[in-house]
């Protein structure tokens, strides 16, 4: 185990993808920002986000059988902020941002994000204090300039991610330059059998 420090049953600081999930509740998009967002499924498309059963949003997802998963910009930083910190029952953010609709007609998109991902609900599962909802893409919009070769440029949509980050706790970071070719860069490696991972 080398150096090795045990942290007991804890999920490690690693960076994840902020995104705003959209649904309409009581007949008004709501937006929560979140950081448990997953691509489950490549052939058919499914996603998947966490969330704590408190949310005012769950409601909505269950009531329409639909919901989005919009990727903010780095400049929409505030917003997405507030819209992870006012709960959808106590403040109406449904004027938050320009909002559009696509083939679902329930599922909540916003214009201004890089990526939007609209979602039929596939099913929700259980997980104690989370609701996990899963869903099958129906469709991914977004916008000529954020493309490069028919295939979103992170460069040019500056997503946000959050991580833990000591001592401040979770903290927002933008993509940093890419470090190499992924299932390319790895076949000159030449493991030492002295260190090995």
């Amino acid at each position: 185990m080398k150096n090795k420090v045990d942290l007991g049953a804890k999920i490690a600081s690693y960076p994840m993808p902020v995104v705003l999930v959209g649904a309409n509740v009581n007949e008004k998009p709501n937006f929560l920002a979140i950081a448990w967002f997953v691509n489950i499924g490549y052939k058919p498309p499914k996603v998947a986000v966490a969330l704590n059963k408190a949310h005012y949003t769950n409601q909505g997802i269950k009531e329409n059988k639909t919901f989005s998963v919009c990727i903010p910009s780095e400049d929409m930083i505030e917003a997405t902020d507030y819209c992870g910190l006012v709960s959808g029952s106590k403040a109406d953010k449904s004027t938050v941002f320009d909002v559009f609709y696509g083939k679902l007609k329930t599922a909540p998109m916003i214009t201004d994000c890089p990526v939007n991902i609209e979602c039929k609900l596939d099913k929700v599962i259980d997980n104690g204090q989370h609701e996990l909802f899963i869903g099958d893409v129906v469709s991914t919009y977004t916008e000529e300039k954020y493309l490069t070769q028919e295939t979103v440029d992170l460069q040019k949509a500056r997503p946000l991610i959050a991580s833990p980050t000591p001592p401040n706790g979770l903290e927002y970071h933008t993509v940093g330059e890419p470090k190499g070719k992924a299932y390319s860069i790895g076949k000159n490696f030449k493991k030492n059998p002295f260190n090995a991972c």
